[in-house]
């Protein structure tokens, strides 16, 4: 299994950036499939998830703000973030659930948003 997240960037608040992960060696649409954060010095906080049949689920803090898609024939998953704040600054991981739930095990490497003006 391997996750390739890329699509981080600085960007000022306000702005919106759009997230991508490659995934590779397993069968990528029958997975759900996860974003998790970490800003620096807290605690992993998980995202949002997008099922197999593209149902989407997200935190309470990034609820109407983000929005998560997958592309089966590509095998990539992406994550669309507008109205970025601050506090969004974090290290963004890709990560695959061992079905279609909660339950999670493969990580990619993570991509860096920060924001600021």
């Amino acid at each position: 299994v391997q996750l390739v997240e890329s699509g981080g960037d600085l960007v000022q608040p306000g702005g919106s950036l759009r997230l991508s992960c490659a995934a590779s060696g397993f069968t990528f649409s029958n997975y759900a499939m996860n974003w998790v954060r970490q800003a620096p010095g807290k605690r992993l906080e998980w995202v949002s998830l997008i099922g197999r049949g593209g149902d989407t689920y997200y935190a309470d803090s990034v609820k109407g703000r983000f929005t998560s898609t997958r592309d089966n024939a590509k095998s990539t998953l992406y994550l669309q973030i507008n109205s970025l704040r601050p506090e969004d600054t974090a290290t963004y991981y890709c990560v695959k659930s061992l079905g279609d739930n909660f339950f999670i095990d493969y990580w990619g490497q993570g991509t860096q948003v920060t924001v600021s003006s």
